[in-house]
């Protein structure tokens, strides 16, 4: 199993714990989701049902922990190609937010995760240890979505996806 890095709430890093050991001990760690957007759609992936939480539930287009050494954009960079199948650059930071999100196997999300956006128009080869199916959706379609559906996404997602669909009908 990965290494997650500890943080407390200003994002100092703090030390490091295994990801099973964070994630049952409620450890506060760093994680980060990248949005892949293109024309007013957004990147969807539904999580594989192997999933050691949230199996089958609606996220954005990746999500992982990063690691020492790396900055976020090389983690982001790295994930989307093995997640994906994608080669993106230059993902933008946009924000960063603290879950916390208990699971029905013990287990609990306590991460501060950035948020970080990408234009993207291009093939996907997506990765299905990780990946159950993909879909764009348009920014307008998804905000209904979520308010009528919200059980089928991920907690991170909801709690995140109104700025970043803000984010985009500003700016793109």
């Amino acid at each position: 199993m990965a290494d997650v890095i500890l943080v407390d709430i200003f994002d100092n890093d703090i030390g490091i714990a295994e990801k099973i050991q964070a994630h049952e001990n409620a450890m506060l760690h760093r994680a980060f989701s990248l949005f892949v957007v293109h024309n007013g759609n957004m990147l969807i992936q539904q999580r594989a049902y192997t999933k050691y939480h949230s199996p089958g539930k609606w996220a954005n287009a990746c999500c992982s922990h990063p690691w020492r050494g790396k900055t976020l954009e090389e983690c982001a960079m790295q994930r989307a190609k093995e997640e994906l199948g994608i080669e993106i650059s230059k993902p933008k930071e946009l924000f960063d937010f603290i879950y916390f999100s208990e699971y029905d196997n013990g287990l609990c999300e306590y991460e501060l995760d950035h948020v970080l956006i990408v234009d993207y128009d291009g093939s996907l080869s997506i990765n299905r240890e990780e990946i159950n199916d993909v879909k764009w959706i348009n920014i307008d379609d998804l905000s209904i979505d979520i308010v009528k559906y919200p059980q089928k996404y991920t907690t991170w997602f909801l709690n995140c996806v109104p700025r970043v669909i803000k984010y985009i009908k500003e700016n793109f």
